[in-house]
């Protein structure tokens, strides 16, 4: 049955799954802005941080979390319910928070090919990502969970 036809022949179906629809726009918008800014502010101060090196510098690690919050943040707007887009998005943010509240309050000191990255301290730009990462990995989180009872419903309703 396609789309259409389930439509038509269940308008109070289609009805229910409208908020669902609309609530996983605007978390969709709000996480892949948060990844956005997460995305820019690492590709931004990656340069600043090649000094600091073991076998990989921080401002690769910089890049490459750049690119893993631009890679969520399309995968998401591509793929706007598929489960996988909104746990990777969920995954991605939660490793940010994750790894600069571990940087700012512990001192790791270097782990194998990881250079030391421990900062103690906050500047703007620090700030804005990790407020930026916690609030997508909320929204994915929220995401995910409603696209998964999104797809659940649309089954049961056909």
């Amino acid at each position: 049955m396609t789309a259409a036809t389930a439509a038509h022949t269940h308008p109070r179906a289609v009805r229910q799954l409208w908020p669902l629809g609309a609530a996983l726009w605007l978390l969709r918008l709000l996480t892949v802005a948060g990844l956005a800014i997460d995305a820019y502010v690492h590709a931004d101060l990656a340069p600043t941080y090649d000094p600091i090196k073991a076998t990989v510098s921080q401002g690769d690690l910089f890049r490459a979390e750049a690119a893993a919050a631009s890679l969520a943040a399309l995968l998401l707007l591509v793929f706007r319910r598929h489960l996988t887009a909104w746990l990777f998005a969920f995954a991605v943010a939660l490793a940010g928070v994750g790894a600069v509240l571990l940087y700012r309050y512990v001192n790791v000191g270097a782990i194998g090919p990881l250079p030391n990255m421990y900062e103690p301290f906050w500047y703007p730009e620090k700030t804005a990502s990790v407020i930026a990462e916690g609030a997508a990995a909320l929204t994915a989180l929220a995401g995910f969970l409603i696209a998964w009872l999104y797809v659940s419903r649309r089954r049961t309703s056909h």
